[in-house]
């Protein structure tokens, strides 16, 4: 599912767990962001399915007297939230550079409000995609600004995981829009889908209320030549007074690195195209595709459309089985972000692609051999989808945003990843709008309905195929090293490679020269 960026920024803080639980809090609650998506999410795969809404926004038909909306116009519902996503995310790079990191977050808040807003007064199918449009311009913005705020505020030994639980509030925010569907969906009035969508103001009002309070990202503070409130900020993250010894060498490093920055000059984006000694061409394509790849696991046909599929599948109360779904995915995003560092990302993304892809074969086999009112085999389907939701979670889910923030170099790495971040949002568009016409059973429709998870399943498997010749083993190493590691070696030969650098302890100095220490007594690496 759609995430954030990982910012520029080194990260702040010691290489050792000591004066930074200031910083890891106030990170961690930067995190609440995700929830504004994850619950969005939730909510619009829930109330599809409730009676009020489709009668509100669709029609009524003659023989049945049951209300539904046509195939176009559950794709337009559900997908246009990711178009203003992608715009939103393009609008906050520029944004979050003059305003500041926290205030752009406040901004995006408010014109997520406003199509929240827009969606509870709808009585009309345009006005609630126009709200839809500005919610999704809200959550693009908060997808860039807060994974950039936790990167360039976190400390270094724990960053990963820090950057990852903005990934883990997504499946928070899914959990909780799940339980509040289910509590309303019996409702006869507009209340049933009116509750679920207000709460979001209260979402936006948490997150915009802590960021206000928050300290501001040092590193943004440096860049404005703000340097007594970047030590201020600073010590409000790593616990220190301004003037002490520890926190001036912090801030030193931000101003060397920002200095580098400006060294390096600004890049194009034609740069990030360019194949030279560093394979830029590569990284940049990795970067690109491995968000596309993400999408194209299928996963978010399972928290767009899951309540309307487990419905169609013969399901009795197919909200109980969405809520169990999204537990699932909240509880097996943590082993990920604890094996991202324990077991390395390529080794968890060709886990996770060839796990997701044999559960999807076998969803789909299940699917095409039993009947809707088979109860033994519709629970093992249920299994089946549950297994494969565990894998995306505890690999895809977080690593693949991981990977995106390690592999460019730093002269342009923030247009790298904000070439990624929009094809991540624009492959969720493109599934999110064309899964309808694959799934239901409509004139002008495929009806492939369970049969779509063998297309998920190759897809899985494309995965895998990307990943064992794309994706380097990039864990423990600095970003200096990774630089050496594209140079050197391929991606199917990186993990040897990449012992190598950590054995001999092999960096780029700042001059471009190479430099060799003991990593045994140089135990403070550079990330």
């Amino acid at each position: 599912m759609a995430g954030g960026a990982i910012a520029t920024g080194d990260g702040i803080g010691a290489d050792a767990p000591r004066n930074v639980w200031a910083g890891i809090l106030s990170t961690l609650f930067a995190a609440f962001g995700g929830i504004l998506f994850g619950y969005d999410t939730g909510v619009i795969s829930g109330i599809q399915t409730m009676d009020d809404w489709l009668c509100t926004f669709g029609k009524r038909s003659a023989s049945t007297g049951l209300c539904s909306i046509t195939s176009s116009q559950q794709s337009l519902v559900v997908s246009i939230l990711s178009a203003g996503t992608f715009f939103g995310a393009l609008f906050a790079a520029p944004t979050a550079d003059f305003l500041g990191r926290r205030y752009c977050v406040v901004l995006a808040v408010a014109i997520f409000s406003v199509g929240v807003a827009m969606q509870t007064a709808a009585t009309a199918l345009p006005l609630f995609v126009v709200g839809r449009v500005f919610a999704g311009w809200g959550v693009g913005m908060v997808s860039m600004a807060i994974p950039m705020y936790q990167s360039e505020c976190s400390p270094k030994w724990i960053r990963g995981a820090v950057v990852s639980g903005y990934q883990w509030a997504i499946t928070i925010g899914l959990l909780i829009a799940a339980v509040v569907n289910n509590a309303t969906k019996d409702r006869a009035d507009h209340s049933a889908w009116r509750i679920p969508i207000t709460l979001q103001f209260i979402w936006g009002a948490i997150l915009s209320i802590g960021m206000i309070l928050l300290p501001e990202s040092p590193r943004w503070l440096v860049k404005k030549g703000r340097d007594a409130d970047a030590a201020g900020a600073l010590s409000r993250l790593i616990s220190l007074p301004p003037d002490h010894p520890e926190l001036q060498a912090e801030l030193d490093q931000i101003r060397l690195s920002y200095q580098q920055e400006v060294d390096l000059g600004e890049s194009s984006y034609a740069d990030c195209f360019r194949n030279n000694h560093n394979k830029i061409l590569l990284r940049t394509l990795t970067g690109i595709f491995i968000q596309a790849w993400q999408q194209l696991t299928g996963i978010n046909f399972i928290f767009y459309y899951g309540t309307v599929f487990f419905k169609n599948s013969g399901i009795s109360d197919p909200f109980l089985i969405t809520i169990a779904t999204n537990i699932i995915n909240v509880f097996m995003t943590l082993p990920g972000m604890w094996g991202v560092e324990r077991f390395g990302r390529r080794r968890l993304l060709l886990v996770g692609a060839a796990g997701m892809c044999i559960c999807e074969f076998l969803v789909a086999i299940v699917g095409v051999t039993i009947s809707t009112s088979n109860i033994v085999g519709q629970k093992v389907l249920i299994a089946f989808v549950c297994i494969y939701i565990a894998f995306f979670a505890s690999t895809w889910g977080p690593v693949a945003w991981v990977i995106t923030g390690e592999i460019f170099p730093l002269n342009i790495r923030a247009k790298g990843m904000s070439l990624s971040t929009a094809s991540n949002w624009l492959w969720n568009f493109g599934i999110g709008y064309a899964t309808p016409y694959l799934v239901n059973k409509q004139p002008g429709s495929a009806g492939l309905e369970v049969k779509v998870f063998f297309i998920w399943g190759s897809t899985c498997a494309g995965c895998l195929l990307f990943t064992y010749f794309c994706v380097p083993e990039t864990k423990g190493l600095s970003l200096e090293q990774i630089d050496l590691l594209y140079q050197n070696t391929t991606p199917m030969l990186s993990v040897s490679y990449r012992e190598q650098l950590k054995r001999d302890g092999v960096e780029l100095s700042l001059g471009g020269g190479h430099q060799k220490h003991d990593s045994a007594s140089d135990h403070r690496e550079k990330v």
